[in-house]
């Protein structure tokens, strides 16, 4: 263990300096970012998870929680402009979802086994099934509405 300023720092599995708190704060105490028990990492970024074709099916099969997925491509203006509103919901709302963002251009065959015919398309799966879909970008507030509608309560 090190030290500088005064702040204790360790090293993980992958001997990146990370900070040390003794004590956890306020919010991990109450679970809302849990932090990784050897390297005290966040084991929950808040950031959208790029999945594919190759491990859609692992997040959707095998989350405990329920499963966001933004279906986008690069070439889409409006899930251009949404993107940053999901970013920022995924941050809020980290702890009560997993949110993932799926190029459909890249991922064709996941695309297509959804049947997504328009972008964005939001869905919303927990336990592998699908809960609900929504076609098209909607501004913040509107989709925390939509998301507080969908998810399942835990």
């Amino acid at each position: 263990m090190k030290r500088y300023n005064n702040v204790r720092y360790t090293t993980c599995a992958d001997s990146l300096p990370l900070l040390y708190h003794p004590k956890p704060s306020a919010s991990t105490a109450r679970g809302d970012r849990p932090l990784c028990g050897k390297c005290r990492a966040p084991l929950i970024t808040g950031h959208p998870i790029n999945a594919s074709d190759a491990n859609f099916r692992r997040f959707i099969d095998k989350s405990d929680l329920p499963v966001v997925v933004d279906f986008w491509a690069t070439w889409c203006g409006p899930c251009q402009q949404f993107a940053p509103v999901y970013s920022q919901v995924a941050d809020e709302m980290a702890t009560q979802a997993v949110f993932l963002k799926l190029d459909t251009e890249a991922n064709q065959q996941t695309a297509a086994t959804f049947q997504i015919r328009s972008i964005p398309t939001l869905m919303v799966f927990h336990h592998g099934a699908e809960i609900t879909r929504l076609s098209g970008a909607l501004p913040r507030p509107q989709l925390l509405q939509w998301l507080g509608q969908h998810l399942p309560k835990n």
